[in-house]
């Protein structure tokens, strides 16, 4: 498959990786920009972005220390700022794709994001304001390691989460986790529990998501994300955004529950469709994109 052309945006200093699809005649004025979920990358949309780009101006970002965007080193609540160091963070993310939102796209946009991406997208949407047209979570991340979400019941955990946190922040351990996540074999096998239909899990998707984590500084970003303990959740930010949203979600995702995406649903006004990919798991985008870009479309055109 080929892929579109990368072009670089400067942001604070980092180099940001981003592409462009969008129908060759005719005027349109609707922008749709796609943000990846954890580990991956723009090329993630490999499926979407070329096929939404018939119809919109579609455009795909690597969240920075991920894809071919800059990767500087984790800096930890806790630790004195270095150089070429960074908070890895919701808001860090959000506020990258709110101002590539102002300065590259210039107009209204809808903003569509899987597992992370849909946190960073909600909060993205929050800043921009009447800017987001609508927001599109696929499988967002619903955080069940976050503080906020630990059951006071829960003693075996309450007890356990101080020595997990002491144990992660150590970059001895974050790069062992690392390096023994990044290789081919592991990587198809967490996808196959990703993809539990088997559908789209070849030699391409495995590199994609295997060659952004042979560069130099590929750890960092794991490090920073892996101690996130304490940072926004999806219903914290819902009555925030002014935009309708939209939630597709993999029936058969084994890590965020259906079940809770369906309280979203019923709780929240401005979440106008759930719509569920039968057998589909946590990355329905890539793994049933026929369905997905339909339902994407389907939003555009009714919220547009």
């Amino acid at each position: 498959m080929s892929f579109n052309k990368s072009e670089i945006w400067k942001w604070k200093n980092w180099e940001i990786s981003w592409s462009l699809s969008k129908k060759s005649c005719g005027e349109n004025n609707i922008n749709i920009l796609l943000v990846h979920g954890f580990g991956a990358s723009k090329k993630h949309w490999r499926h979407n972005q070329d096929f939404l780009g018939k119809f919109f101006n579609c455009y795909a970002i690597d969240l920075i220390g991920f894809g071919e965007s800059s990767q500087p080193n984790a800096l930890l609540n806790y630790e004195p700022y270095k150089k070429n160091s960074i908070k890895y963070s919701f808001d860090l993310w959000s506020n990258q794709i709110a101002t590539f939102c102002s300065e590259i796209i210039k107009s209204p946009v809808y903003l569509a994001g899987n597992s992370i991406g849909g946190v960073i997208s909600l909060k993205a949407a929050e800043i921009l304001k009447n800017y987001c047209k609508g927001v599109i979570l696929i499988d967002c991340a619903q955080r069940t390691m976050d503080d906020k979400r630990l059951k006071k019941g829960d003693i075996f955990m309450n007890l356990l989460r101080p020595l997990l946190k002491t144990v992660v922040r150590q970059r001895i351990i974050s790069n062992t986790l690392f390096t023994r996540a990044a290789n081919p074999k592991v990587i198809k096998k967490i996808l196959e529990q990703a993809y539990p239909s088997g559908k789209n899990i070849d030699e391409e998707l495995i590199e994609i998501l295997y060659q952004p984590s042979q560069r130099k500084n590929s750890k960092e970003a794991f490090r920073g994300f892996i101690n996130l303990f304490d940072d926004y959740l999806a219903p914290e930010l819902f009555d925030k955004v002014n935009a309708p949203i939209q939630l597709i979600w993999g029936e058969k995702d084994p890590w965020e529950s259906l079940n809770e995406a369906k309280e979203w649903k019923e709780n929240f006004s401005n979440i106008k469709r759930l719509d569920i990919i039968k057998g589909a798991g946590h990355c329905p985008h890539d793994e049933e994109p026929e369905k997905t870009n339909k339902l994407i479309c389907e939003f555009l055109q009714e919220t547009k």
